[in-house]
C-alpha cells in the first residue's frame, strides 16, 4: 500500500480554520421542525453534561427548504455513556459504533465525536476503512464528515450552526464538495460516489469539479462493498422523488456498470433503455403521490434487460417453452447479481413471479386469462407489462386489452402472439394431447385385430 502513503497525511483534515458560528437570529432553523424523539435525545444527554448536536442530512435539508426524513445526533458521550442515559439504546455496529434510541416507534441515531484520521488506521489493500473506533473533539468529528453541507452542526445549548469545513458557503454556491482529498476520500468510502449523485440531485446542486473528477476511475471499487450494504445503498439513490436523474447519474459517472451491469448495458438501447427511464419516471410519480414503491418492482425493472435477453436466447437457440425458459433466465441473472447485490428473499421472490407472469400475460385466449386476473401478483406484473409496451417491447394493443379485461367481460383477443414476434419471444405452437389407449370405440363395435 505504498501508493496510499503518498496520498495519506498524518491527519487527514484542511489548513485549521476557526469555526463560524450563525446565531439563531441568523438562520432560519427552529426546534419546532425537530421530532419529538430527538429533542428527548439532544436535552437528554445536555443534561447530563454532554454536548450535543444535530446533524448531517436533517441540518442540510432544513437549510434546503426540504423536509427530512429523520435526525442524527453528534456527541461526545462515549457509547457506553449514551446507553446509560437512555435506557432504551441499542449499540450497533463494529467498525464504527453506533447508538440507537428508540421513543416508541422513532429511532434516532447517535454517533460519538470520531477522531481524526491517522496513517495508523487499519486499510484493506483499497485503501478502505477496517476499523475506526477511535473518538475525538466536534471538530475532528467535522473534517471526517463526507462532504461539506453534510459537516454543519446545530447545537442545542444556543441553537446557533456551526461549521468548520464552509459547508454554509457551498450551501450558498448550491456545491456538493468532498472534505479533503477526494480520491482519498473514496478510497476510505466508496459509497460516497453513490452518494454524491444522490445528494446533488436531491438538493438540484452541482458536484464540485474536484470531487467529481475522480468517479469514473474509481467506480469499480463499489464492488468491494459488502452486498448487503448495496443493496440498501441503491435503494436510497433508486427509490427516490430523483430517481431518474439519479439513474443518468449513475450512467453518466460509470457506476452503473460495477453493481448493476445488465442495467448498464440497456441504458443506451432505443427500447430497453426507454423501459428503464420510464420505470424510475414512474417510481418517481408514485413516491411523490405517496404511494408505495416495492423495491421487488424496482429491481425486477432494473434486471429486466438481462432477463429478457437470457430469455430470448434460450427460446431461439435452445427451444426452451418460455415458462421453463423465464424461470431459467431469471434464475441465471438473480445468480450473477446476488454476487455485487444481496437481494432478501422476500423481494427476490416476488421478483421471479413479476418475470415469471409475463409470457403468460401475452396469451390472452382461453381460461387461462380469468384465472390470471385473480393471481396475487398480477397488479405487479399488470404494470410492469404496462412499461414493456410504453417502451415498444410489446404491442400497445396487448396492454389495453388487460387494462378492458379488468373492467369486467374480456375482450376479443387483439393480437396473435405471431403478429408481434419481433418485438416479443416467439412461442411454440400448442400440442395436441393424445389420449391413451389410442382412439374411444364406439359402442357395440367390434375390437380391432392385431396386426402382425
Amino acid at each position: 500500500m505504498n501508493w496510499l502513503k503518498t496520498l495519506l497525511p498524518r491527519k487527514i483534515r484542511p489548513k485549521r480554520i476557526e469555526a463560524r458560528r450563525v446565531p439563531r437570529s441568523e438562520h432560519p432553523i427552529s426546534r419546532s421542525q425537530f421530532t419529538q424523539g430527538t429533542l428527548r435525545t439532544l436535552y437528554g444527554l445536555k443534561d447530563a453534561g454532554y454536548q450535543a448536536y444535530v446533524v448531517g442530512g436533517g441540518v442540510r435539508d432544513l437549510l434546503a427548504g426540504q423536509t427530512p426524513k429523520d435526525f442524527d445526533v453528534a456527541t461526545d458521550a462515549h457509547p457506553e455513556d449514551v446507553k446509560r442515559i437512555f435506557r432504551s439504546c441499542q449499540l450497533i455496529g463494529r467498525r464504527f459504533v453506533i447508538c440507537h434510541v428508540r421513543w416508541g416507534a422513532e429511532v434516532v441515531e447517535v454517533t460519538t465525536f470520531r477522531g481524526a484520521l491517522t496513517d495508523e488506521h487499519e486499510r484493506d489493500e483499497t485503501g478502505r476503512i477496517l476499523a475506526d473506533n477511535e473518538y475525538g473533539t466536534l471538530e475532528s468529528d467535522a473534517f471526517r464528515r463526507d462532504f461539506t453541507v453534510n459537516a454543519l452542526y446545530y447545537d442545542i445549548r444556543d441553537y446557533a450552526i456551526v461549521d468548520f469545513v464552509g459547508g454554509l458557503e457551498d450551501m450558498q454556491a448550491r456545491l456538493v464538495r468532498l472534505i479533503g482529498d477526494p480520491e482519498l476520500r473514496y478510497r476510505e468510502d466508496p459509497v460516497r460516489m453513490l452518494r454524491a449523485v444522490r445528494i446533488a440531485n436531491k438538493l438540484g446542486f452541482t458536484i464540485e469539479k474536484n470531487t467529481a473528477a475522480p468517479i469514473p476511475k474509481l467506480a469499480g471499487l463499489l464492488r468491494e462493498i459488502p452486498p448487503a450494504r448495496l443493496f440498501d445503498e441503491v435503494i436510497k439513490v433508486l427509490q427516490s422523488r430523483e430517481a431518474l436523474a439519479n439513474l443518468e447519474g449513475l450512467h453518466r459517472f460509470g457506476l452503473l456498470k460495477p453493481i448493476l451491469p445488465f442495467t448498464e448495458a440497456a441504458m443506451d438501447d432505443p427500447c430497453l433503455g426507454v423501459f428503464l427511464r420510464r420505470a424510475m419516471a414512474n417510481t418517481a410519480e408514485r413516491i411523490v403521490n405517496e404511494q408505495t414503491v416495492s423495491p421487488a418492482f424496482l429491481y425486477a425493472a432494473l434486471l429486466w434487460p438481462g432477463v429478457v435477453a437470457e430469455y430470448q436466447r434460450l427460446i431461439r437457440d435452445e427451444g426452451e417453452h418460455p415458462n421453463v425458459a423465464i424461470a431459467q433466465a431469471s434464475e441465471a441473472v438473480l445468480a450473477r447479481t446476488l454476487s455485487t447485490i444481496m437481494i432478501p428473499k422476500r423481494f427476490s421472490l416476488p421478483m421471479r413471479e413479476i418475470w415469471a407472469l409475463q409470457p403468460r400475460l401475452e396469451q390472452t385466449r382461453g381460461g387461462r386469462a380469468k384465472r390470471l386476473l385473480a393471481h396475487p401478483r398480477f397488479r405487479a406484473a399488470y404494470d410492469f407489462l404496462l412499461l414493456r409496451a410504453a417502451c415498444g417491447e410489446l404491442p400497445q394493443a396487448l396492454a389495453d386489452w388487460w387494462t378492458k379485461a379488468q373492467t369486467g367481460e374480456l375482450p376479443p383477443a387483439p393480437v396473435d402472439p405471431e403478429d408481434h414476434a419481433e418485438t416479443s419471444v416467439p412461442v411454440p405452437a400448442r400440442r395436441r394431447r393424445r389420449r391413451r389407449g389410442g382412439r374411444r370405440r364406439k359402442r357395440g363395435a367390434p375390437a380391432p385385430t392385431p396386426t402382425q
